[in-house]
């Protein structure tokens, strides 16, 4: 049997990749989701001691606590196998997690009488779910969110720098009205903030109410506990957000939430690659050359956009998962079934994709170098976008037909300056006008888009 190393792994991102996932593997891995249920399990059991209408179980002393949170703290890979070796005699995986404390527990003069309330009144839906939140808020907060901020920040920067470079713009792939090359960063800048602040915002959720959502186990055996504020504390506690109403499972609608908000932000970040991408082809960047990289295996001339092709790829993959977990998870045949325990299982390989593509887009924008000199010859060499200004003049002044004498004049035709000059000094305008209209170039002709990029 061929072991598994990063040149035999089966998925890129624990291959090829692996270096750039690296702080995804004590999020999402079968060791962290493991650890995660342990630490659920070890935090509930604390809740239930600390509860004074629960006679059985007393507060804890110090010494107790300490070894719980140790039991967390020094949780490790060689716990994760011990749990998963318990797991291949239940073949259940929460179960396992039970069976393991509670074999910690014997070791304790305090805690072995008390182990029968370890994963009390639980389903194991009470716990995986809120490990899977937990995953989750941990990816929001400590990965995700940090590197898309690095990438709003770095666009926004690059807003700022070309804010006042003129730019052919294009619509349906023609020369348009021109723009500022830090105007064209700054509506990524403003889309990509945009998506940001809805990933933030999204509530993370999690419950903890028994087999069917309705603490039947719960108030059958302690009556007079408030369980509703009890579960609702714990899981406020843990900093997720309380769903009273589920069925077995919290129903993941957050999930779905998230994965539409990335998705989101994902197509964005692919426009702006393929934007890039036909800026490089036109020549308004050039791309920072790397000593001994190849281009190409054949045309050593040749210095591709991989940069920006690799995130857009992986941000592909990363899209289709997230539509399938949006479209997936919320669904469930009664109270329970198990399908999304599979899905549930690939969150981080999205995440992983993401993260890749990320640091690509970064890269690539990183060794972007601007072409001045393509970018205003572009410019003068379309002076038929001028149409516009001319005839919007025109038709304040009352000179009859404007579009359509600026349609015989310039379309499907190269312009020069000249021939504009001649079309403008017969226009039947106040002089000042005309010299206003004789002073436009291309190179001037850009509104407030130097503005507006020096405001995102």
């Amino acid at each position: 049997m061929i072991k598994s190393t990063q040149l035999t792994a089966l998925s890129p991102l624990d291959g090829r990749y692996a270096n750039k996932v690296d702080t995804l593997r004590l999020i999402f891995s079968e060791y962290a989701l493991i650890r995660f249920r342990l630490l659920i399990e070890i935090r509930w059991f604390e809740a239930l001691a600390a509860a004074p209408d629960i006679n059985e179980i007393p507060p804890l002393s110090h010494e107790a606590l300490a070894f719980l949170d140790k039991l967390i703290t020094d949780f490790d890979e060689t716990s994760a196998k011990q749990i998963k070796a318990i797991e291949s005699v239940t073949n259940h995986d929460v179960k396992a997690v039970e069976y393991f404390l509670k074999e910690k527990f014997q070791d304790h003069a305090e805690l072995s009488p008390l182990s029968e309330f370890i994963h009390f009144a639980c389903t194991s839906e009470d716990i995986n779910n809120l490990a899977y939140a937990l995953m989750l808020k941990t990816a929001r907060e400590d990965s995700l969110m940090p590197m898309l901020n690095n990438l709003l920040s770095l666009v926004k920067s690059l807003a700022h720098e070309n804010a006042n470079q003129p730019m052919l713009a294009r619509t349906h792939g023609q020369p348009a009205t021109p723009t500022t090359v830090g105007k064209e960063f700054a509506n990524f800048a403003a889309r990509l903030a945009t998506a940001y602040e809805r990933i933030e915002k999204i509530l993370i959720n999690g419950k903890l109410n028994g087999a069917v959502g309705n603490f039947n186990a719960h108030y059958l055996s302690y009556p007079n506990v408030d369980w509703f504020k009890l579960a609702q504390q714990f899981v406020q506690g843990l900093g997720l957000n309380w769903n009273a109403y589920t069925t077995q499972i919290e129903p993941h609608d957050y999930i779905a939430e998230l994965a539409h908000a990335m998705m989101r932000f994902n197509t964005i970040l692919i426009d702006l690659n393929r934007d890039i991408w036909g800026y490089i082809a036109l020549g308004y960047f050039n791309q920072k050359t790397v000593a001994h990289e190849v281009g190409s295996s054949t045309m050593p001339h040749k210095v591709n956009p991989i940069d920006f092709e690799n995130s857009e790829g992986n941000l592909g993959i990363a899209n289709a998962l997230f539509n399938y977990f949006a479209q997936q998870l919320p669904t469930s045949r009664w109270q329970r079934d198990l399908v999304d325990s599979t899905v549930l299982r690939n969150l981080g390989v999205a995440f992983g994709h993401c993260l890749v593509a990320y640091q690509s887009t970064l890269k690539g924008l990183g060794k972007l170098q601007l072409n001045t000199e393509c970018l205003q010859q572009d410019l003068l060499a379309n002076w038929e976008v001028l149409a516009e200004a001319i005839q919007t003049i025109m038709r304040r002044y009352g000179i009859e037909q404007p579009y359509e004498k600026l349609k015989t004049l310039t379309r499907g035709k190269k312009l020069t300056q000249q021939n504009l000059q001649i079309f403008i000094s017969e226009l039947n305008l106040p002089l000042e006008i005309k010299q206003q209209l004789q002073n436009l170039t291309p190179t001037n002709y850009l509104g407030i888009a130097n503005q507006l990029a020096k405001d995102i």
